[in-house]
């Protein structure tokens, strides 16, 4: 049986810039063994990219909208499809 490999695409939207949201990010992402990053985006969102297994990009959502973040989250949006690649490790950007 083959685990499925997905891209996750997240723009989370509040107060998410400036309040180690990025690093917060990324210690879950590494838990959870996700490639990708985090993107501060002119906006004031911050835009998630990870790869991996569903279910690990499943709970990664989960943690995002868990209202245990730094700062404060209003709103997730989350965009799903294929895996492609090209993501060495989980970085701040």
């Amino acid at each position: 049986m083959t685990v499925e490999q997905v891209r996750m695409t997240a723009w989370v939207h509040g107060s998410v810039q400036g309040v180690g949201f990025r690093y917060w990010t990324k210690t879950q992402a590494l838990e959870l063994r996700l490639l990708g990053y985090a993107a501060n985006q002119p906006d004031g969102r911050v835009r998630v990219v990870v790869e991996g297994a569903r279910s690990a990009c499943d709970t990664l959502l989960q943690r995002l909208w868990s209202g245990h973040t730094p700062g404060r989250v209003d709103l997730v949006v989350e965009l799903f499809g294929p895996a492609r690649g090209g993501l060495p490790s989980f970085e701040e950007r």
